[in-house]
């Protein structure tokens, strides 16, 4: 069933998907109360007519029961802190939604903290990246069932909706994963199924880089003459949108990221790599799963930081593409 009821969201965490998620949901008419460390993005977007708080407690005050609060930090310490942080300050009924990309097993763990408290915890796996305003963000979540109904009309609102794209052959088009978001299963669950998408993502984006870097070589001085191609990469990704079994977003950022800069100067081709790669690996060997080509780029992005190729460039510019990733190269 489709909610098109207002609600009212709190949203921890103003970077660059936390304060696009707000005005996405504030365009569809749900209100939003506002908090972060910082206090330029809480003005901005109280200027565009969010609720601002000036601490956790100020916040919480923003928000009627039963409260949901969305916890849109960096993974690790930080959603670790605020979380915690978020149980003492709630109270029973609330709920807490962790957005960010936590690992599985500390959804887990924290839900059982929370639940002490009789507050609610659903943890929500979220790619869509700095194009998520306009493109919406693709949802997977874990926690209560119930709990998660009642929260649809947030994630309807975030999610892409069907966006010109017919549900399946087969399928009725009634689930919400035809409107790009699923309720995974339990705690957890949202966050595992993000980890394993992140970690496909590593494989594919590894696959155009390796592909594009085979067509850029195919000019090398060291080859025969006749077996030279000088293959226009721009144009040769401009075709491969049309009608290729592998068009993707991927290789449409991937041709944007040509036109602007055709031979990658812009970057060095350090690729770092957010932690849901090893942990998809981590998840296969516990499962006896065998995974040799999430695997294999998951170790070229350490290796990478090591020598530098046209392929690790091209990784680099999709990360940057998608999430706005630029890369840190630590000092020595």
């Amino acid at each position: 069933m489709r909610h098109r009821r207002s609600m009212q969201l709190g949203m921890i965490g103003l970077g660059r998907m936390g304060s696009n998620m707000v005005r996405r949901l504030m365009k569809a008419g749900h209100q939003c109360a506002v908090y972060d460390l910082s206090d330029a993005p809480v003005k901005q977007l109280v200027g565009q007519g969010a609720l601002g708080g000036a601490s956790v407690d100020d916040f919480k005050k923003l928000l009627q029961a039963p409260r949901a609060v969305w916890v849109m930090v960096p993974s690790g310490d930080a959603t670790e802190t605020m979380v915690r942080k978020l149980i003492d300050t709630l109270e029973k009924g609330d709920t807490i939604i962790d957005g960010g990309n936590s690992f599985y097993k500390d959804d887990v763990r924290r839900s059982k903290l929370a639940a002490e408290k009789g507050i609610d915890y659903v943890d929500a796996g979220t790619s869509g990246g700095v194009w998520g305003f306009e493109r919406g963000y693709c949802l997977m979540i874990g926690g209560p069932k119930d709990t998660v109904q009642r929260l649809d009309p947030i994630f309807n609102a975030l999610a892409p909706g069907e966006s010109g794209i017919a549900p399946s052959p087969g399928r009725d088009g009634k689930s919400t994963a035809d409107r790009g978001y699923l309720h995974c299963g339990p705690s957890g669950a949202g966050h595992f199924a993000k980890m394993v998408h992140n970690g496909i993502e590593y494989g594919l984006m590894q696959a155009y880089a390796e592909g594009f870097d085979i067509l850029k070589n195919k000019n090398s001085d060291k080859l025969d003459p006749d077996l030279r191609y000088d293959i226009n990469l721009a144009d040769l990704a401009e075709t491969w949108r049309r009608g290729s079994v592998i068009g993707s977003w991927l290789l449409d950022l991937t041709a944007m990221a040509l036109v602007e800069d055709p031979e990658l100067k812009g970057y060095t081709g350090w690729v770092e790599d957010s932690g849901e790669g090893r942990w998809t690996i981590e998840a296969a060997i516990e499962e006896a799963v065998p995974a040799e080509v999430l695997a294999a780029s998951l170790f070229a992005r350490f290796r990478s930081r090591q020598e530098h190729t046209y392929a690790e460039k091209m990784l680099s510019a999709m990360r940057k593409g998608f999430g706005g990733h630029v890369e840190h190269i630590p000092k020595t």
